[in-house]
Order: structure tokens, then C-alpha cells, then sequence
């Protein structure tokens, strides 16, 4: 090889068989090449490049899945796939609500125009061939087990909103599925095991047997033509809504279940049932929220798998009791348990209250004249429909509108005040209290009103507390004002009912940006004396004093905590007692003002979670309200501060941290991270209420649906 090679310069030789071993590696490769192409479009069987899909089939009548080969190619489309399956199975049904689910990505392949390489299908995918459509066991707020076919495939907001049509609940937005908690479960599984006999769970099956195999579930008791009616009284369906049961799972008997309160469970069964005692406990109880913007199966929900159907929002938008019987039964339902569990808290006079509406909610549920549907008179539905109409052009009052606008009032009065302090005495001193627009001012006496004011304590925003005790005639509103470094504590105290309701009514308001002038003022007064006159302790009529006239026993009425405190025959007059003050209300207006009381109770609407906020090195609650946010100490249970809705700019999820960040007014942000449950949740709850104030009795019921998933879903 020297010789050949020798530095400077390459013989001929070499040169030449260079060139002979090039031309030879070229056409070596060509060669191989034009084989390959030649043997990927020669098949005269395939066509294109084809690999083989196993998909398994979920057949109802088999017990067992079979697996079904198919030779595909990638740009076969998802409707291809499954075209070619069904005509490989070879069984003559209605395939049309089957869909395919891909267990590795947990998703469904639903977009059947697309095709397997846009889709990312490969030959190591695992498929399942499935009806979209399956049962689902649903623990209503009743405590009654409804079992009925349910979209898996859906977005649970979707989902929801089916179930709702079916169970004749409007305003299905309010509601989402919950999955117990594991404390709710453990508490039930420890029932059943000291039980000796098993229990059989009482289930009202609302699966037609008619329904076509994965068709939806039929819509319950919505009409074509209108919403069904309901007598506004007792709540029974009219004669021309019973008419349209015919059709529908939700039969006769079943509207009964659903719009009548259920015979109260038994003290020894309420005491087995899990109670939060903590407001730790409380944020546990709300980490099972599923994700409005997902599946069902995409969340791992089972077929026939038990979830909770609650009310989520508590904001609940144009009750009426001609048309949401069901609805408003169901939220009675879910604010008698939350007060007999004390998963709210309530003074004993309150749990009184309560207990007496529960009574007689009860006996009138029982009585045979109100579910009697043969005496109601004949309601013709296009006839109800323009009554309906003509009042709502008519509109409401007008007589003070002018007024309103050009007139603010003022509330003037002495009140007594008391600012809390470290280390001193409750000593309340008397001022002079004007309140106008959303502020109040405090003078030293009447005749400086017009002189510069003690302090100006502006309302918006802040937390109203009722400070209450009707016999022992303490009229107090506790305000927690917010500051830059806290909230303030203001304590009013008024002299009687009537100047304690105008001026609670008045502060509610200013907290909420709006001032006396507003239509809701009056209403809110009304509200509060109707609450005040239940509390107060008829002592004109004499009580029952035989506790044998109650068919019950009293202690189902209130939670156990506060059974421990009297012996029954105690209890028992204390209930009738407060009885007298309720007896005369209709069933519906009972619950219409149970669910009023509830709603006045300082805890209400407020979801709790555990999270750490950025910069702290311990946990704090987060507490979420229908306007606002809360931060609260986790040892005390005291508000450190409050951030309105009104105030906020925007608000994100970094994903990777699962950090929420909310950014107020005034350069005012913060983050936190979530310890008790997914960061989707509180975002989602976020979302959820600033969605729903966006709603108007002009949107005819229709929902924006993409807004929703907007504003709670993120960019996850």
C-alpha cells in the first residue's frame, strides 16, 4: 500500500478503484431501496402500509369481553375502525351508542372523522369497543338511591345536566356528582358490619325497560311545550302534569319520592352517620367534586358505581314553587342534613327552629290530603303557560321606581358599639349611627351629625354575622371589616326586632356594593322578622305539654350533640313549642322558609379547603363563598381576611406546581397551593360562581356552555 500511496500524489490505479468500489456501494443501495418501496405498494392484499388492532368488546348480554382483530392502516378513520368491528362481530343490533375508549391515554376517541395517525392509534393501543351510556346508583340529598343510565362519555357539566332533566330539577348547573370521602365510607362500612342482618339498600330504578339498549334515559317530566306545574302550596303535580308520566321513568310514585320529604331516619341511625367535627373535617368532606370538564370515565368511575348528587353553588337562582317541587324538596333536603350532621353551625335556638319546621314539614308530608292528586282542579297546560306569560310582562311593582332612583334612604338611629380588642371587656357605648349609601358613620350625639363623624366604617366587602338571641332580647350584628393587614371587628347592638331587622338589612346589602334603594331592601326586612318571629317563644298559647302528641321521637329532629342535652320528654315540648309559630305555613311555603333560615346562617355557602398560601409555612382554610374568598386560621376557626370577586382581575393554575394565583385590585396578588384537594377544584369553584352571576331570567333557561368551561376549566 506505500507503494500505491506515496505522499503528494495518487496513481492511476488507485484513483480507478476508488471509482469502481463507488459506483458499486450506489447501485447496491439503489437496489435496496427499490426492493423496499417496490414491496410496500406490490401488495395487492392491503393496499397500504396495515398493521393489526386488537380491540375488546363490551357486550351487555356476555359475561365475558371478546377481543376482535382488526387489519387497519393509519389512515383509516375512527368511524372506519369501527364499521369494520361491527361487521366483524356479526350480531345484528343497535350499535349506535358504542364508542371506542382507549384504556392506555383514558380517553374516548370520539371525533369519528378523524383517523387513526391523527388520533396517535398504534398497534400496542388497547381499545374497547363499549356502550357510551351506563348505569349509575346516585345518592340524592334525600338520602334515597336513584339508579338510572347516565352519558359516560360526556362532560360530567353535561352529564349533570341530563340527570337533572330526567329527575325533573331545574337549574342543574347548581349541581355537580360528588364521590364520598373515605371517612364517609369507613363511617357506613362500620355500620354495616355491627349490623347482624345485611342491609339491602332501597333503590328507585328509573332505567326504562323500554329505552332502546344505550339510548339516554327519557326526560323525565319536562313537557314539549312547558315546564310541568306544580300546586304552590302542598307541591303536588296538577291532574295535566300526571298525565305525562306515561312516557317517562319518573312515574307517579317516583315524583313522590322525589318532592316529598322521606319519614325521618332514627336517632340510632343518625349517630352512625359521619359528622364533621372540625372545619378540617369539613374541607375532607369536599375533595370529591368531580371535574365538570371531564368524563365520568375519564375520572375512573365505574359502571354502577354510587356517587352523591348535590347542590355545589349556593347560589339558587328563581326558585318557584309552580315549577321546582322537586328541586326545592331536594335543597330542603340537603339543608336539613347538613344541620342534623352539623356540617353547618347553628345556636340551640336555631336547631330549635329548625327541628319545629322539621316536624311540621313531616307531619304534613304524611298526611293523606296532600298527596291526594284526584282532588286537584284540572290546570289546562297552554292556558297556565299565558298565565305565566301575563305576569311576567306585567313585571312587579312600579309605584316606587322614580322614588328609588332619585331618593336614596338613610337609616338614622342610636346604636350601641364596641370595637374587639386584645384583653378587654365587651363594654358597648352608645353613638349616634347614620347609614346612607354603602357607609356608616358614628357621631357622639345626634345634634354633631352634620360636623366630621367619630369614624366612617364602609361596608363593601365586609362580613355580617347576626350576633342574635331573641329570648334573651340580644339584637346584635357582628362586622368584620376588611384592611390592609386583617379584618376589623366591629360589634352593633340594637334595641328591638324592627330596628335590628332594617339596619341587618341594610349592612347585608352595602356588603354586597348595593344600598337601601335597592328592590331586595324590604324583602330582606320581611325575611329577617319572619326568622325573628320563629324564634321567639309563643308564651300567649299554651305549648302540649304531653310530649305523646309528637308521633316522632324528637331526637330525629336534631343533631345528636344537641339530643344529649335534654331527656326526650324535654326536647319533645321544646319543639312543640317553637311549633306554634310554624303551624299555620303550607308545606311548601315550611320549607321555602327552612331553607331561608338556613341561608341566613353565618357558615352558609361557605366551602372549605385546606391549602398553604406562598410565603407561609403553615396551612391555612380557604373558605369559598358565592362572592367572595376567606382565609381563616386553621386552630381558631377566625377570619384573617377577605378578597371580593368584584375585585379580581384574573386568575390562573400553574399546572406543574398545581399553584392557584389570583391577582386583585390595587397590585394585590396571591397564590396558594392546594393540600386537601386537587388544585382543579377551588379553580373550578372560582369559575363556577363568577359563571353563574352572569345569569338572568332573560336567558330563557338556556345555559352558555362554553363560557362555563371558560372560566372553570383552565389551560391544563
Amino acid at each position: 500500500m506505500k507503494n500505491l500511496i506515496s505522499p503528494g500524489k495518487v496513481r492511476p490505479e488507485v484513483k480507478e478503484l476508488f471509482l469502481r468500489v463507488q459506483n458499486y456501494v450506489q447501485s447496491t443501495a439503489f437496489s435496496v431501496i427499490s426492493f423496499c418501496i417496490a414491496r410496500m405498494f406490490s401488495s395487492s392484499d392491503y393496499g397500504t402500509t396495515s398493521w393489526e388492532l386488537i380491540i375488546r368488546v363490551d357486550h351487555q348480554y356476555e359475561e365475558e369481553q371478546k377481543e376482535f382483530t382488526l387489519r387497519v392502516s393509519g389512515d383509516l378513520h375512527i368511524g372506519g375502525v369501527m364499521l369494520k368491528l361491527v361487521e366483524q362481530i356479526n350480531i345484528a343490533q343497535d350499535w349506535s351508542d358504542f364508542a371506542l375508549w382507549w384504556e392506555q391515554k383514558h380517553c374516548w376517541l370520539l371525533k369519528t372523522h378523524w383517523t387513526l395517525d391523527k388520533c396517535g392509534v398504534q398497534a400496542d393501543a388497547r381499545l374497547l369497543f363499549t356502550p357510551q351510556h351506563k348505569m349509575l346508583r346516585l345518592l340524592l340529598p334525600n338520602m334515597k338511591t336513584v339508579r338510572l343510565r347516565v352519558s359516560f362519555s360526556a362532560v360530567v357539566f353535561k352529564a349533570v345536566s341530563d340527570i337533572c332533566k330526567t329527575l325533573n330539577i331545574r337549574r342543574s348547573e347548581e349541581l355537580s356528582l360528588l364521590k364520598p370521602s373515605d371517612d364517609y365510607l369507613k363511617k357506613k362500612k362500620k355500620k354495616e358490619k355491627n349490623n347482624r342482618e345485611p342491609v339491602i339498600e332501597d333503590i328507585l330504578n328509573l332505567d326504562n325497560s323500554l329505552t332502546i339498549s344505550g339510548s339516554p334515559a327519557s326526560p323525565g317530566l319536562y313537557s314539549k311545550t312547558m315546564t310541568p306545574i306544580y300546586d304552590p302550596v302542598n307541591g303536588t303535580p296538577v291532574s295535566s302534569t300526571i298525565t305525562w308520566f306515561s312516557d317517562s321513568p319518573l312515574t307517579e310514585q317516583s315524583c313522590n319520592i322525589l318532592a316529598f320529604s322521606q319519614p325521618s331516619h332514627s336517632p340510632e341511625t343518625l349517630a352512625e352517620m359521619f359528622q364533621p367535627r372540625s372545619l378540617v373535617d369539613k374541607a375532607k368532606l369536599n375533595a370529591g367534586w368531580l371535574d365538570s370538564s371531564r368524563s365520568l370515565m375519564e375520572q375512573g368511575i365505574q359502571e354502577d358505581e354510587k356517587l352523591l348528587l348535590r347542590f355545589k353553588y349556593y347560589t339558587f337562582f328563581d326558585l318557584n314553587p309552580k315549577y321546582d317541587a322537586v328541586r326545592i324538596n331536594q335543597l330542603y333536603e340537603q339543608a336539613r342534613w347538613s344541620i342534623l350532621l352539623e356540617e353547618i353551625d347553628c345556636t340551640e335556638e336555631e336547631m330549635l327552629i329548625f327541628a319545629a319546621l322539621q316536624y311540621h314539614i313531616s307531619k304534613l308530608s304524611l298526611s293523606s290530603e296532600t298527596l291526594d292528586f284526584t282532588n286537584e282542579s284540572e290546570v289546562d297546560e297552554v292556558e297556565a303557560a299565558l298565565s305565566n306569560l301575563e305576569v311576567t310582562l306585567e313585571g312587579g311593582k312600579t309605584e316606587n321606581i322614580l322614588e328609588d332612583i332619585t331618593d336614596i334612604p338613610k337609616l338614622a338611629d342610636c346604636l350601641r358599639l364596641f370595637r374587639a380588642k386584645k384583653l378587654t371587656l365587651k363594654t358597648f357605648k352608645q353613638y349616634w349611627f347614620v347609614f346612607k349609601d354603602t357607609s356608616i358613620a358614628y357621631f357622639k350625639n345626634k345634634d354633631l351629625e352634620q360636623g366630621e363623624p367619630v369614624e366612617r366604617l364602609h361596608l363593601r366587602g365586609c362580613e355580617v354575622v347576626p350576633d342574635v338571641n331573641v329570648s334573651g332580647r340580644k339584637f346584635g350584628i357582628k362586622l368584620l371589616i376588611p384592611v390592609a393587614d386583617g379584618m376589623n371587628e366591629v360589634y352593633l347592638r340594637c334595641d328591638n326586632e324592627n330596628q335590628y331587622a332594617r339596619w341587618m338589612a341594610a349592612c347585608i346589602l352595602a356588603s354586597k356594593g348595593k344600598t337601601m334603594a335597592d328592590s331586595s331592601y324590604w324583602p330582606e326586612v320581611n325575611n329577617i322578622l319572619s326568622f325573628l318571629k320563629m324564634k321567639n317563644r309563643n308564651t300567649t298559647s299554651q305549648a302540649p305539654s304531653d310530649p305523646e302528641c309528637m308521633d316522632v321521637k324528637p331526637e330525629c329532629f336534631v343533631s345528636p350533640r344537641c339530643a344529649k342535652k335534654y331527656k326526650s320528654k324535654q326536647l319533645a315540648a321544646r319543639i312543640l313549642e317553637a311549633h306554634q309559630n310554624v303551624a299555620q305555613m303550607s308545606l311548601v311555603e315550611a320549607k321555602l322558609r327552612f331553607i331561608q333560615a338556613w341561608q341566613s346562617l353565618p357558615e352558609f355557602g361557605l366551602t372549605y379547603y385546606i391549602v398553604r398560601f406562598k410565603g407561609s409555612k403553615k396551612d391555612d382554610l380557604l373558605g369559598v363563598s358565592y362572592n367572595r374568598l376567606i382565609r381563616i386560621d386553621t386552630a381558631t376557626g377566625d377570619p384573617i381576611t377577605t378578597w371580593r370577586f368584584a375585585n379580581m382581575k384574573q386568575w390562573n393554575v400553574n399546572w406543574e406546581i398545581r399553584q392557584v394565583a389570583i391577582e386583585f385590585d390595587q397590585n394585590l396578588s396571591i397564590a396558594f397551593t392546594c393540600r386537601s384537594a386537587d388544585c382543579k377544584i377551588v379553580h373550578e369553584y372560582i369559575g363556577g360562581y363568577i359563571f353563574l352571576s352572569t345569569r338572568s331570567k332573560d336567558q330563557n333557561e338556556t345555559l352558555d356552555e362554553e363560557l362555563f368551561h371558560k372560566l372553570t376549566g383552565g389551560q391544563e
